[in-house]
């Protein structure tokens, strides 16, 4: 993605002298069919005077760098050469996971995170080559020109060193100026890191976090929008509290991976299977005696109206199964099954081993006597969740002076009876349902909504920045073409006594024909595998 400081003079390119105070500033432009960039000469004497004045402290600082840097070099190629056997294996390695999830970090396609995004990316590149100039002026380097550039489709910055005078360096100086963008990046993920951990601290005058997790956009496509607004807090999925996003993708990605295993019973041309997580509910006979069996139905869908199907189920062993019926007929075929709403199925005690357990439900997930456990019927993809949500910010709350964190507490027992707070069951495909709404764990403390997207934006921020930072870091670890991790290495095998220097040269340019052709193929299988996961393709 981007160059290293002072390599493109090692492959030929004609030298230049350092320009004077005149020509500093202007801008110089080249352009081909593949390649065009912007060169920028008017940071040259501001970053030599600043690395030249903190000499001593900036060369300690980057001898810091080196030895992680060296570390990463090592570590990243054994897990590249690793990650390119397993391709034989048809499996997938940890690196491309890793890799796969440094480059995309979650964020949905929208306006703010695709700025973010882009100002995060922005940053991470101009703070690499921040610290190679830096490293290089502290070592008396002059500083030809900042280059900004695209390759293709790729864009990319790199910092031109004069060449004579980084080849008369010591080899540690010179490893010090081409590890100094990997440090840095380092330490860019490690203050974003820490920033993410004090996040709540330097949020808590003017938010509470903890419990719930706020909806801060709800677009009219999602498949939730008619049962949330923006603003609106979510408290439980399935009984299980969430306070982070990620606790919500994990809920939501577990009831999805669920495999099927149970009867399936046919009405007209649809075929229906009953929800396999033992999700069930303890439904009154009255209530079974008043509903309406699925096979009184004719030539419609199962359930009329907003009513849902539900099937007995008998209990074994803590485990729930639904119960069989005979297939003789479509109408015994139908028997047993019960046509009931929703939303008052929800309120019963809950039985079945498919609910998260938490302390206050103890081990117990039976029915009394006079109560038969129900599971829902749904149509093959379609997944049932519980989620509990409040209005914090509605008005009738705000007249009753509602707490959220008080009135949390019994969001499972008295959920519908406050107008702070609510209920629903979705239906439906819960990846799309995941991904179509935007969530923060913050919430003003007071009814300012107009600030509701900072702790978001902010939170996005110091993740995206994170994520684009480390891909920087790894991708240059690399010993290819064009990267600092072929500076690093040339210069490393220097240090090898051992080794002639014709022995060096066969050495670099083996690993870096092999690493570079290995990492084409692990990144074509990244791109690919996103493309698919987004369904660009």
């Amino acid at each position: 993605m981007i160059g290293g400081a002072g390599r493109g003079r090692r492959r030929g390119r004609a030298a230049s002298s350092l320009p004077t105070s005149t020509s500093a500033r202007r801008t110089e432009r080249s352009v081909s069919c593949w390649y065009c960039d912007c060169k920028i000469y008017a940071f040259n004497d501001t970053l030599f005077g600043l690395g030249s004045k903190h000499a001593r402290s900036m060369k300690a600082w980057f001898s810091i760098g080196v030895s992680l840097s060296l570390i990463s070099l090592v570590g990243i190629s054994l897990m590249l050469l690793w990650e390119s056997i397993g391709v034989f294996y048809f499996r997938t390695g940890y690196l491309s996971a890793w890799l796969k999830n440094l480059m995309t970090s979650g964020n949905s396609i929208s306006v703010v995170d695709t700025t973010i995004i882009i100002m995060s990316t922005v940053f991470s590149i101009a703070f690499h080559e921040f610290g190679h100039a830096i490293a290089a002026a502290s070592e008396g380097v002059e500083i030809e020109y900042v280059a900004i550039f695209v390759m293709v489709l790729f864009p990319g910055a790199f910092v031109a060193l004069n060449y004579d005078l980084l080849q008369n360096l010591p080899l540690f100086s010179m490893l010090r100026i081409y590890c100094a963008g990997i440090w840095h990046n380092i330490v860019l993920c490690a203050v974003c890191v820490l920033m993410t951990v004090l996040l709540p601290v330097v949020l808590y005058p003017l938010y509470v976090s903890g419990d719930g997790l706020m909806v801060t956009k709800i677009p009219q496509t999602s498949p939730l929008s008619e049962y949330l607004s923006a603003h609106d807090v979510i408290l439980s999925v399935d009984g299980v509290k969430v306070t982070r996003t990620d606790e919500w993708i994990k809920i939501l990605n577990q009831d999805t991976t669920e495999k099927s295993n149970g009867p399936e019973f046919l009405e007209g041309s649809q075929r229906y299977v009953p929800t396999n997580s033992g999700k069930g509910y303890c439904v009154p006979d009255s209530w079974v005696d008043a509903s309406k069996n699925l096979w009184q139905v004719r030539d419609r869908l199962p359930c009329p109206d907003e009513l849902i199907a539900f099937e007995k189920a008998i209990s074994k062993d803590s485990a729930i199964f639904t119960k069989k019926t005979s297939r003789d007929s479509d109408q015994k075929e139908l028997e047993g099954k019960y046509c009931l709403i929703a939303k008052d199925v929800v309120k019963l005690r809950k039985c079945g081993n498919g609910w998260q357990m938490t302390e206050d439900d103890g081990n117990s997930r039976g029915c009394f006597e006079d109560e038969y456990c129900l599971v829902p019927v749904l149509t093959r993809g379609f997944f049932w969740i519980e989620v509990s949500y409040a209005k914090p910010y509605s008005l009738g709350c705000l007249q009753r002076g509602g707490n959220l964190s008080s009135s949390s507490r019994s969001a499972n027992n008295d959920l519908g009876h406050s107008p702070c707070e609510g209920s629903f069951v979705y239906v439906g495909d819960l990846l799309s349902a995941a991904r179509s709404v935007r969530l923060s764990p913050y919430r003003p403390r007071w009814a300012l909504l107009f600030l509701a997207d900072i702790p978001y934006i902010l939170g996005n921020g110091f993740s995206s920045l994170f994520h684009a930072s480390a891909a920087l870091a790894v991708v240059n670890c690399l010993p290819v073409y064009f990267l600092d991790g072929e500076a690093i290495l040339e210069t490393s095998l220097s240090y090898v006594a051992w080794f002639s220097r014709r022995q060096q040269c066969k050495i670099l340019k083996v690993c870096r024909f092999v690493c570079t052709v290995l990492s084409v193929i692990t990144f074509s299988r990244i791109f690919y595998s996103t493309t698919l996961y987004y369904g660009f393709v």
